[in-house]
């Protein structure tokens, strides 16, 4: 064959998640009651501000001592933190996890979690960050006015609020994997 083939985009995704991805507690990464657990939540809308009823999340983050949890899946019967989970959004664009708060992973570096975000409309996948509040750090100052966007505030009750604005003012800052995630 002489004709080379360029790649195609990933597959518009949604709304079609109710179908095998959601799964019973995949929010629920540490048990209730859990010390140090603490719930995680936001809403995703779209660029009018609109909120997105059928996206699907994935956050990942590292152990509260910093460990990068190399163990595969979600809650464990055996109680093995993996600091991954997936929630879909609900009528209101809202969503929520119950988690531990990552450690720092190497001196310097903020701690974060990594936000995967599915939903209709998109080619493939978008990547980002959601620290912790107060977190410091090169990449964070490089953002500019635009770190807002990938930081999370604490609320009164301990929780972490996390807000997704996938275009338009306030729009949540992407990244770029290297051939994952948004281009340009």
């Amino acid at each position: 064959m002489t004709e080379q083939l360029e790649p195609t985009p990933g597959q518009t995704v949604g709304p079609f998640f109710g179908f095998a991805l959601p799964y019973p507690r995949g929010n629920e990464i540490v048990e209730p009651g859990t010390p140090g657990a603490v719930r995680v939540h936001g809403t995703v809308t779209d660029g009018a501000g609109q909120p997105v009823p059928d996206a699907l999340l994935e956050i990942w983050g590292a152990a509260p001592s910093g460990e990068i949890v190399r163990t595969g899946g979600h809650l464990r019967r055996d109680g093995r933190f993996t600091g991954w989970g997936r929630a879909e959004t609900d009528r209101e664009g809202y969503y929520w996890f119950r988690t531990l708060e990552p450690g720092v992973t190497e001196p310097g570096a903020a701690p974060f979690y990594a936000v995967t975000l599915f939903a209709r409309g998109l080619p493939d996948r978008l990547f980002t960050r959601a620290y912790l509040p107060g977190a410091n750090g090169a990449f964070l100052d490089a953002l500019g006015d635009r770190r807002r966007t990938v930081m999370c505030e604490r609320e009164p009750d301990g929780a972490l609020r996390f807000d997704i604005r996938m275009q338009g003012e306030g729009e949540t800052v992407f990244l770029d994997f290297g051939g994952y995630g948004p281009r340009g």
